[in-house]
């Protein structure tokens, strides 16, 4: 059975993102627990901690189909010590946020390596950041996702997600996204029907269906390999309906939080219809 939502709103609190994925007829949701783009935030208070859970409880949405999104500020591979220590005290507030919440899943982009680290020095410092916080917060699982290899980023390929996992060595801890967008752009041809099997056997044989946690639903601005991290919607962009349609028929999608973040949000609930008819 497939779970499809979308990154909805906190606005005006937590406890409101169950209500926008219910508005949208979504049977999984992803959610910034703060301002993703500020360092700090207030504690998240009781009443809002017993709402987000009493409506998720009351909506039907399971732990298993939330996926939370940590601040695009983190980079864990800075190599920076001030700077690093600056990451990795954010990265344990998001995971603390997610355990107070109730939420399994904390998504997140690997980091960058600044051209300061090599890529491999960088996904040690990345895996050793993320091991530290997930000895500190018990329960949530860190989930890497995939990049679109831009700038310095790291995570762009199957063989970084798969060191990732290795070094970190936490299997029930740790797993990964998978974003459409970001995979085709970093070259992995999601498009063409004999090459979408290439791909998901690779991703199979080098990272494992095993670690699939959440996939990231967006078509792509941009052409195959051109590292262009430019969601566009469903079925307008470069990738096409007939892509994500083999994916919505795809059984080793099941049971895990497929989430839009599709430039127009006000097609969400149309785009998330359409998604579940290709799955008849």
């Amino acid at each position: 059975m497939k779970f499809i939502g979308a990154h909805v709103s906190c606005g005006g609190g937590v406890e409101h993102a169950p209500l926008n994925a219910s508005a949208i007829q979504a049977k999984a949701f992803a959610l910034f627990t703060k301002n993703q783009r500020q360092w700090t935030a207030p504690p998240l208070s009781e009443m809002s901690i017993a709402a987000f859970k009493n409506n998720c409880a009351k909506l039907g949405y399971s732990p298993d189909h939330i996926l939370a999104h940590d601040s695009y500020l983190i980079n864990l591979g800075n190599s920076d010590k001030d700077k690093h220590a600056q990451s990795l005290s954010a990265f344990l507030d998001e995971l603390w946020r997610c355990n107070i919440l109730g939420i399994k899943l904390l998504n997140f982009h690997p980091g960058s390596h600044l051209k300061v680290l090599s890529e491999d020095d960088c996904l040690k410092l990345i895996a050793e950041s993320v091991r530290h916080a997930l000895n500190e917060v018990p329960d949530v699982v860190a989930v890497f996702e995939n990049t679109a290899g831009q700038g310095t980023n790291v995570g762009y390929s199957f063989e970084h997600l798969a060191r990732l996992l290795e070094l970190v060595d936490m299997p029930e801890r740790t797993g990964v996204c998978l974003d459409t967008c970001h995979a085709y752009a970093a070259g992995y041809d999601l498009k063409d029907a004999e090459n979408y099997e290439k791909v998901m056997s690779d991703f199979d044989r080098i990272v494992g269906f095993r670690n699939l946690r959440g996939v990231h639903l967006n078509d792509s601005k941009g052409k195959l390999g051109s590292h262009l991290d430019r969601h566009d919607s469903i079925g307008k962009g470069t990738l096409g309906n007939e892509t994500f349609e083999r994916m919505m028929k795809d059984p080793r999608l099941d049971n895990i939080p497929i989430i839009l973040e599709t430039i127009d949000d006000t097609i969400w609930q149309q785009e998330i219809a359409q998604l579940y008819s290709w799955c008849e």
